[in-house]
């Protein structure tokens, strides 16, 4: 197996999971063990929380020790044996437990797979990322297309084995043969508060890394609450998983295109668009809440998600040296994927309760400075030929 092929296959397996536990989960909680809107927001926030200081402080330290194809499979491995406690858990504290030590370990496999990638796209190995990217998100649709349909005629309960065996067939693709530089320890690999210091001192990346947490932040309420609110506008249930893959049919196309269509644009410049696209998408959900503009929005993914993402991978690629990019991604991962998602998790959570549409609204306190940073930070690169 070639490694476009190989990279493709290990997005498209672990996007396959994710397709079902990033909609879904918080709404088999509710319906499945019985807990509220807000019990749900805590279990989740709290669970990025511990992604974050997991991704933050051990994965680069594991990432020193141990190589890519040993992390994937033992994070894999973990994953499957975590998920299968939810089956006796049956009560708050039950699940909670079993969600922090699930997010200890699965979404931790989102910033291995991005420094796989990274680390081959820096040896010439890997010659398209958002060629490979976008079979993740391919990955990211299929459980949907089915899974609300069996949902609406068996129960939520359904959503869990589909998790198990997402799992199965991920670790299983795991073992597939790897290229040879995943197999082994990055040399000359500093230590981790070396690294971390030596990030902060590339220039930019601080400026970048706070555009990305505000972009990616700005995505909580609909990660969480985006299949209990088309319930609440009376989407029919059977089409609610095609509406949420409408934005990851979005994704798709942009990552399918970004390596040719927008190799020629800065970091500065994408994250800007990425920003004003994130803005107009949530006001459309707050102004408009119908199914048919709910639809309309979620085009939008494209680029409040897939080109911040994007963005970010092509500073990391430009910018970042190989050894240093497991300590990138774990910053990124703990602080724009965890943190500051798990903040405005809570935030939405509580605006939700109030009004469903204020928790959408709610996410242009990250959108609108994200937008004027992007510009503040487009001009200084310009400036100094960066």
């Amino acid at each position: 197996m070639n490694t476009q092929r190989w990279m493709s296959t290990q997005f498209f397996s672990f996007y396959l999971t994710w397709g079902i536990f990033l909609p879904y989960w918080s709404g088999w909680m509710i319906h499945t063990k019985g807990i509220s809107v807000t019990q749900v927001s805590m279990i989740m926030s709290l669970g990025l929380v511990a992604r974050g200081l997991f991704t933050l402080f051990v994965y680069p330290f594991l990432a020193e020790k141990y190589s890519s194809k040993t992390l994937l499979n033992g994070m894999a491995i973990g994953s499957f044996i975590t998920i299968l406690c939810y089956i006796p858990a049956d009560s708050f504290s039950s699940l909670l437990a079993v969600t922090l030590l699930l997010h200890i370990v699965y979404p931790t496999l989102m910033p291995a797979l991005d420094s796989a990638a990274g680390l081959l796209v820096q040896h010439n190995q890997l010659k398209d990322y958002g060629k490979s990217r976008s079979w993740g998100s391919l990955g990211f649709i299929v459980p949907s297309l089915f899974l609300t349909a069996i949902t609406a005629s068996m129960g939520d309960k359904v959503i869990l084995w589909a998790l198990l065996i997402g799992m199965v067939l991920f670790v299983c693709l795991g073992f597939l043969r790897a290229p040879d530089i995943l197999s082994k320890k990055v040399k000359g690999q500093q230590k981790k508060q070396v690294g971390i210091r030596s990030l902060f001192h590339t220039r930019h990346f601080g400026l970048v890394l706070i555009i990305v947490i505000l972009l990616q932040a700005a995505h909580a309420s609909y990660y969480s609450y985006g299949y209990i609110f088309l319930q609440d506008i009376h989407a029919p249930q059977a089409f609610i998983g095609i509406i949420l893959n409408i934005s990851v049919f979005a994704e798709i196309l942009f990552f399918t295109l970004a390596d040719r269509v927008f190799r020629n644009f800065s970091v500065g410049a994408l994250m800007t668009l990425s920003a004003m696209g994130s803005s107009v998408r949530w006001i459309m959900v707050f102004a408009f809440p119908t199914v048919t503009v709910f639809c309309l929005s979620q085009t939008l993914h494209a680029f409040s998600f897939a080109m911040s993402h994007y963005a970010f991978m092509k500073f990391l690629i430009q910018q970042i040296p190989d050894r240093l990019i497991p300590q990138a991604q774990g910053i990124y991962s703990a602080l724009a994927l965890s943190w500051s998602t798990a903040v405005f998790t809570m935030l939405g959570g509580v605006l939700y309760e109030m009004d469903p549409r204020l928790a959408f609204l709610g996410m242009i306190l990250c959108t609108i400075p994200a937008l004027l940073l992007a510009i503040v930070y487009q001009k200084s690169a310009v400036k100094k030929g960066n």
